[in-house]
């Protein structure tokens, strides 16, 4: 077995192969960009080392780096995690090279799937049944749309390299062909350094199910079952599950047949996961072949009681399988949810920023996982995946374990970083994913419902943040009513004040009296508030005679006040306190200009300064967190400036373009993911 391990990724998966690796005697290293110096994968290691700046570029995908700092620690293996180099074949060969062994797949079985072309011709060959599709790089477009017509509408134009859901892009008829193709060579390009595509037809109403495959060097090949994985926003899974509640043992016998069959058609090692479309009649269809862990194989883990990650090493290290496909068995129901900093209400637009608060929920019986490569006071960048943590739950059924998962995220806090985790809990309860009927189309078709109308913050939470803004700035033992702070007045109930911003709402709050009988005057009406400060950020109020418990975060401190993240009845609400003598609001962008929704970098400019343009027209195309976002003409109107160039780095907020509406034009959203 190994002795020095080095983890060439960072997040999640790299804090939990660092445990896993010290739970088998292994000392552990890891690799940083400039960006994540102080990250968790890093605290958790026993040496660390830098490999470049921010961009994943110039560190994570830095191979001559990475083995450099092999080199340095002595390390005798690299595990590559999932993303970065790890189906990097070119890389698995270094390693090779440099005498360090590669935790995944050869060389050469890395070629073998990781171009869809290829992976298809071989999977077809090998008896797997394939989708329709042209295996061809076809640059001429008029041929190009001739496959098209005879593959037949919707299809996908897809990334003959990488994976993850870029470099894809659905077209449902000849009309937007164009586009489609345009967009997923552009993004393959900027993800995969390779614009090669394949069109294959897409299946509406279709389940995508993935097989997990396990390969050793001594000949053996089994399978861990199959997982779920349609919950997808722009084709990259939000929440997946073990097993599938669309698969009866038949099919699931057929899946576990063909993907060994996949495995063995390119003589695969290690771990491997072959995804399948299974239409509405119940028929497979190969998808592809990762080579690698997915993210999602916490759920295989808890239902087969297999650490993966240990699986890897022992076969790296040229041990042979610990198992038997006979001797795999299955027990309960697991579901994953990511989640992610993002907006579902703009589109899952990524969101950056600084972790006020992390709080993960309780795990009384062993039921409930949380991996995450984050806590709190650690900073959210643009640079890499808005993946925060994964929150895995076990039940002994599927309907437990849905129960579980909207129990763990009712539970669980965040605060200093938009998050899907309201999306999350709207999702666990929708009646289609209770009862297990949903396809890939769902997100699109259902999302609406699941996005929480914005409603002011209730009296409840305000009576929590104006207790929370007095008891901080009241000393515990004051030596003076002086000194107390609490509005005291000779001869008088003492009286005091607190401005509280909610949305667009500015709250006085009048509070009379002090200690443990205040009245606050609150929207809904006058109410008795009492309560203290208990550890980490924790409330114990008592409104109106009912006791509540509720938590306090603060998010940020400005020229204006204090945002306070107030979590009351597993609800978050953002709460501004402000600072009456602080100037009121900020300056307003008086140039006309359409301003970044996140940071990033621009990758397309499609207008120019003088450009007549038409409402809803693209002008310019950001990427961040390894999506693209495209800036929109919100109106009819005249580009007067472009700010930035192709390749700039953009703050959220910088105008990219300054631009004119006609007259009598009323402006329009203007940014889509």
């Amino acid at each position: 077995m190994f002795r020095r391990l080095l983890i060439a990724n960072r997040g999640e998966i790299a804090c939990r192969i660092a445990r896993t690796a010290r739970t088998m005697g292994m000392r552990v290293a890891a690799v940083h960009s400039e960006a994540d110096a102080d990250a968790r994968h890093v605290r958790l290691a026993d040496e660390a080392y830098a490999i470049g700046p921010a961009p994943a570029g110039d560190s994570y995908l830095r191979g001559d780096a990475i083995l450099e700092a092999a080199r340095a620690a002595g390390a005798d293996a690299i595990h590559p995690g999932y993303g970065f180099l790890s189906e990097n074949a070119g890389f698995a060969a270094a390693c090779a090279a440099a005498g360090v062994a590669f935790v995944g797949p050869t060389p050469e079985a890395i070629r073998a799937v990781g171009e869809k072309h290829s992976a298809r011709r071989r999977m077809a060959a090998a008896g797997v049944p394939v989708l329709p599709g042209c295996d061809e790089d076809v640059r001429d477009f008029r041929t190009l749309a001739e496959r098209a017509r005879l593959i037949g509408y919707p299809l996908l134009a897809k990334a003959v390299a990488g994976g993850g859901g870029r470099g894809m892009r659905r077209a449902d008829g000849g009309a937007e062909l164009a586009e489609a193709v345009a967009g997923a060579r552009r993004e393959a390009q900027a993800a995969f350094g390779d614009d090669r595509l394949i069109l294959e037809k897409f299946v509406p109403g279709a389940r995508h199910v993935e097989v997990q495959a396990f390969a050793d060097a001594h000949g053996s090949v089994v399978h861990l079952f199959e997982r779920e994985c349609s919950i997808q926003r722009r084709y990259q899974k939000i929440v997946e599950e073990a097993p599938s509640p669309a698969v009866g043992p038949e099919l699931r016998a057929a899946l576990g047949a063909a993907a060994v069959r996949a495995a063995r058609a390119v003589s695969y090692i290690g771990a491997g996961t072959v995804e399948f479309v299974v239409d509405p009649e119940g028929a497979l269809h190969f998808l592809e072949m990762n080579a690698r862990l997915q993210v999602e194989h916490p759920v295989t883990e808890a239902i087969a009681g297999i650490d993966l990650v240990e699986w890897q090493l022992r076969v790296a290290a040229g041990e042979p399988l610990p198992l038997r496909q006979e001797d795999i068995a299955r027990s309960g129901h697991a579901v994953e949810a990511r989640i992610c900093a993002e907006d579902p209400a703009r589109g899952f637009l990524p969101a950056t920023g600084r972790i006020a608060s992390f709080r993960k929920p309780a795990d009384a019986e062993g039921a409930v996982r949380v991996d995450s490569g984050f806590a709190a006071g650690d900073a959210v960048t643009a640079h890499y995946d808005s993946l925060l943590a994964k929150l895995v739950v076990r039940g002994r059924d599927r309907e437990s374990a849905v129960r579980r998962l909207g129990a763990a995220l009712a539970d669980t806090q965040i605060a200093g970083v938009a998050t899907n985790l309201d999306w999350l809990r709207a999702l666990a309860a929708h009646p289609a994913f209770v009862s297990g009927d949903y396809d890939t189309g769902f997100v699109d078709a259902r999302g609406a419902e699941l996005r929480p109308e914005p409603a002011p913050a209730p009296d409840s939470a305000l009576a929590v943040a104006a207790l929370f803004a007095l008891l901080e700035r009241r000393p515990q033992a004051p030596r003076s009513p002086w000194e107390a702070g609490d509005g005291w007045r000779l001869n008088a109930d003492a009286r005091d004040e607190v401005l509280l911003v909610d949305g667009e709402r500015r709250i006085p709050v009048a509070v009379r009296g002090a200690g443990d009988d205040m009245e606050m005057t609150l929207p809904g009406g006058a109410v008795r508030v009492s309560g203290a400060l208990e550890a980490d950020g924790r409330v114990r109020a008592r409104i109106g005679g009912a006791t509540l418990a509720a938590e306090v975060a603060r998010v940020a401190d400005g020229g204006g006040g204090a945002r306070l993240a107030v979590f009351v009845r597993g609800r978050a609400h953002e709460i501004a306190l402000a600072d009456p003598l602080a100037s009121a609001g900020g300056a307003e962008d008086e140039s006309g200009g359409l301003a970044a929704p996140v940071p990033g970098k621009v990758v397309r400019l499609l207008c120019e300064a003088g450009a007549r343009v038409r409402r809803g027209a693209p002008l310019a195309v950001i990427e961040a967190m390894k999506t693209e976002h495209t800036i929109a003409a919100p109106a009819d109107g005249t580009v007067t400036r472009v700010e930035f160039a192709v390749g700039d780095w953009v703050d959220e907020g910088r105008s990219l373009v300054e631009f004119a509406a006609d007259e009598g034009e009323r402006p329009a959203a203007s940014a889509r993911g």
